[in-house]
C-alpha cells in the first residue's frame, strides 16, 4: 500500500529541516560565526546585515539597544536560510551566564547545538554549564574552535581540553594548517582536501574567496604552498591524530557522546564552509518530542507544536508580543485553526510569520523543525502547546527560581498602569520574573543573573517609557508552594503571610533571606514541597 501524498510530502520536508542553537562563552565569536554562516547560506549580503526580502531595512541578530552598547548578545535569535538543499533554522542564544534561562529555553526547541570555543582561551566556565544542560537532554552537539588567527593553544590541547572538561569525545573532522600569522588555512580530513585561502579573503564585507584546492597529503603541490618543513609537520601531525584521536562515529555523535571537532577563524571566514557543509550532512532531522501523554513523531500528520519563547517589542513599529512556536509534528498552514490546550479554545493563526533575526515575513506553510511566530495579545504563554486536534502537553519547558531580587519604585505614580503592563508583557518573556507579596507592599522582581535588570530597566523606559529604580533586598531565594496536604499549605500561609508572594501567574510562593532561613522553613513543614523550578504551560507540580 503506497503512502497517500501528504505523507511522502511531509515525510521529504520533514528529512530537509536543521534546526539547532549556536552556544558558546561569551567573546567566543558566537555571533560573527552566526553571521558568517548566514553569509554562506546566502541569507546576507555583507557580514552585519541581513539581506531583506521585501522590505528596505537591514537586521542583526543582535536588535536590541544594548546588545549594540555592550557587543552582547541578552536574548535569542531566529534566522532560517537554504543551504545544501536544506532548510536551515538557526538559533543564536545569549552567551552571556546571566541570561541562561534564555538559552536553557532554546535548546529544548532544537535537535542539535554547535558549540563554540576559543581557541586561546579553551574550555570556559559558561561552555561548561551549556554542557550540562545539553547532556540532561543527550543533545548532539558539534564543535567550532574559533580564532585560529591568533596565536592559542595547541590543537591536541583544546581537543585533550574538550575532553577532559566536558567528558565527551572529540573527532576532528578538520585540522589547522599553521596558526596565528601563519594560519594558512583547514585540511578537511572528511574528503582529505587542504584549503588555502587568499589573504583578500579576510575582507569584512565580501563572500571569501579560496585561492586553491589541493587533493590529500601526498599532492607535489603541498611543498609549493607550505614549505618542505611545514608540508612534512602536517603530516606528522595528521599521522599522530589518526593514531590517537577517536574516529568519528555518527550513531556516538547522535547519542550525544561524541562530538565532532572543525577548526577556523570566523572573522576572516576560515573553515567555515568546511562546518556548514558537515553541519548538513551529519547533524539530526527533527526527532520525536515528549508529551505528558507520549512521545509525538515529527512525521505524524495531525499539526502540534509547543510555544518556547515569548518576545515583545521585536520591532517598535508594531508593539507586539510574538510566540516563538517549535513545530513538532505535521504542517502548519496560514490561517488553520489551532487547539490551545491551556486555555481550552481554539485559536486562529492568520498571521504566523518567519524570521530572520527582526526581519519577518508571512508564512504560508511549515513544517516539523521550523519555527514559526505567532503574534498575539497575551494568550501564549512559554510552555503552551497547541494542535490540530488531541490534547497535547509537551515537557520540558521550565522557570527557574531566580537567584536576585529587587523592589520596584515607580519615578512618575501616574505610570502605574503602563508599569503593569510592561511587567507583565516582558515577564511573558521569561527573562524576569515579578512577585506581589500577598500581605501587600511594592513590586518585587525576580533574576537568574543581575544584568537582567539592567536589560528590564531600559525597555521599560525604551518600549513603554517608564522610569523605574530598582533597589536591594535582603532576599536571597524563592520557591514556589506544592504539595498535596492542602491544611499544611493554608497554615503555612497564615503563619508565614510576610513572606508569601504570588507570581505573575498567580502561583504561590514564599521568598527566604538565607539558605538556613529556606532549609530551615523545609525541615518545619515537610508535608509541603518547595520547588526550585515549576514547568511551563501548567500548574505548580
Amino acid at each position: 500500500m503506497q503512502d497517500n501524498p501528504f505523507a511522502v510530502e511531509l515525510r521529504r520536508e520533514t528529512a530537509r529541516r536543521r534546526t539547532f542553537a549556536i552556544i558558546s562563552h561569551p567573546d567566543a565569536g558566537k555571533t560573527t560565526l552566526t553571521e558568517k554562516l548566514l553569509l554562506f547560506g546566502g541569507a546576507i549580503a555583507m557580514a552585519g546585515a541581513v539581506k531583506p526580502k521585501k522590505v528596505g531595512r537591514h537586521a542583526t541578530s543582535d536588535w536590541m539597544a544594548i546588545e549594540r552598547e555592550r557587543g552582547i548578545s541578552v536574548t535569542s535569535s531566529v534566522m532560517s536560510f537554504e543551504f545544501g538543499g536544506c532548510t536551515i533554522n538557526l538559533l543564536d542564544t545569549p552567551g552571556h551566564q546571566d541570561f541562561s534561562e534564555d538559552t536553557y529555553r532554546v535548546l529544548t526547541a532544537v535537535d542539535s547545538a554547535l558549540m563554540v570555543i576559543d581557541s586561546v582561551k579553551g574550555v570556559e566556565t559558561q561552555t561548561k554549564k551549556l554542557m550540562e544542560v545539553c547532556r540532561m537532554r543527550d543533545t548532539p552537539i558539534i564543535t567550532f574552535i574559533n580564532k585560529l588567527d591568533r596565536d592559542g593553544r595547541s590543537p591536541f590541547e583544546l581537543l585533550d581540553d574538550i575532553e577532559q572538561s566536558l567528558g565527551i569525545e572529540a573527532a576532528p573532522m578538520s585540522w589547522p594548517i599553521g596558526m596565528g600569522k601563519l594560519f594558512r588555512g583547514v585540511y578537511d580530513l572528511r574528503c582529505n582536501q587542504l584549503r588555502f585561502f587568499a589573504p583578500q579573503a579576510a575582507g569584512k564585507g565580501t563572500r571569501p574567496r579560496e585561492a586553491v584546492v589541493i587533493d590529500g597529503l601526498s599532492d607535489p603541490a603541498l611543498p609549493e604552498h607550505l614549505g618542505q618543513e611545514a608540508a612534512e609537520a602536517l603530516r606528522q601531525e595528521v599521522e599522530l591524530l589518526a593514531g590517537a584521536g577517536y574516529p568519528f562515529d555518527r550513531q556516538r555523535y547522535r547519542d550525544g557522546h561524541q562530538t565532532p571537532v572543525f577548526f577556523g577563524s570566523a572573522i576572516n571566514n576560515f573553515g567555515v564552509r568546511e562546518l556548514l557543509e558537515a553541519f548538513v550532512d551529519l547533524a539530526p532531522a527533527p526527532v520525536a518530542r515528549k508529551a505528558s501523554t507520549r512521545e509525538v513523531s515529527p512525521l505524524e500528520e495531525d499539526f502540534a507544536g509547543v510555544v518556547f519563547k515569548i518576545q515583545a517589542n521585536m520591532d517598535a513599529a508594531h508593539r507586539d508580543r510574538v510566540a516563538f512556536v517549535r513545530i513538532c509534528s505535521g504542517r502548519f498552514s496560514r490561517g488553520m485553526k489551532l487547539r490551545h490546550h491551556r486555555l481550552g479554545k481554539d485559536i486562529k493563526a492568520a498571521n504566523a510569520i518567519l524570521f530572520m533575526a527582526q526581519d519577518r515575513t508571512g508564512v504560508e506553510e511549515a513544517w516539523p523543525g521550523d519555527i514559526i511566530g505567532i503574534p498575539n495579545h497575551g494568550i501564549l504563554n512559554v510552555g503552551d502547546s497547541l494542535s490540530a486536534r488531541e490534547p497535547l502537553q509537551f515537557q520540558g519547558i521550565p522557570h527557574f527560581a531566580p537567584e536576585h531580587f529587587r523592589r520596584v519604585m515607580l519615578k512618575n505614580p501616574f505610570k502605574a498602569k503602563q508599569l503593569e503592563k510592561g511587567l507583565a508583557q516582558l515577564s511573558e518573556e521569561g527573562a524576569i520574573q515579578f512577585f506581589r507579596p500577598v500581605a501587600g507592599g511594592g513590586i518585587l522582581l525576580g533574576a537568574v543573573g543581575v544584568l537582567q535588570f539592567e536589560v528590564i530597566a531600559g525597555r521599560l523606559a525604551a518600549e513603554y517609557d517608564v522610569q523605574i529604580e530598582l533597589l536591594a533586598t535582603r532576599l536571597t531565594a524563592v520557591r514556589w508552594l506544592a504539595g498535596a496536604a492542602r491544611d499544611a499549605l493554608a497554615r503555612l500561609e497564615r503563619e508565614e503571610r510576610q513572606a508569601m508572594v504570588k507570581d505573575a501567574g498567580g502561583h504561590r510562593a514564599m521568598v527566604f533571606t538565607s539558605e538556613w532561613e529556606l532549609g530551615r522553613t523545609m525541615e518545619k513543614w515537610p508535608d509541603i514541597r518547595f520547588e526550585a523550578t515549576r514547568e511551563c504551560g501548567g500548574e505548580t507540580a
